[in-house]
């Protein structure tokens, strides 16, 4: 399987600086801070992104999410969670951007 694209590497091909502000500072610095887990770090993000509806960044950021720890369980809750405060379009954006990044959510 592939690895899909990511919206920064989309970026690059038309703003090359932006994308090397995103490589550093922003994980190279950022995300390497004391003070937070990435998998915290992962799920703020996450959060961030479905109240701001940001569907084009959360599949990458769903992914990472993962890849620090945080299972699909918990992304779902936090999704659920957004519901009520970031409004129920956003929560059902976000759940369908994840289901077709991560799959079904495994039976509890």
């Amino acid at each position: 399987m592939t690895e899909p694209i990511r919206p920064r590497d989309m970026a690059r091909a038309f703003t090359p600086a932006l994308a090397d502000f995103i490589d550093d500072p922003l994980f190279s610095k950022v995300w390497e801070r004391e003070g937070l887990s990435k998998h915290d770090r992962s799920l703020i993000t996450v959060a961030a992104l479905i109240v701001l509806n940001r569907p084009e960044e959360l599949a990458a950021h769903l992914r990472r999410a993962v890849k620090n720890g945080a299972s699909k369980q918990e992304l779902s809750e936090v999704i659920t969670h957004l519901a009520f405060y970031g409004g129920f379009p956003a929560a059902i954006s976000a759940s369908s951007v994840a289901r077709q990044t991560l799959g079904m959510l495994d039976a509890a």
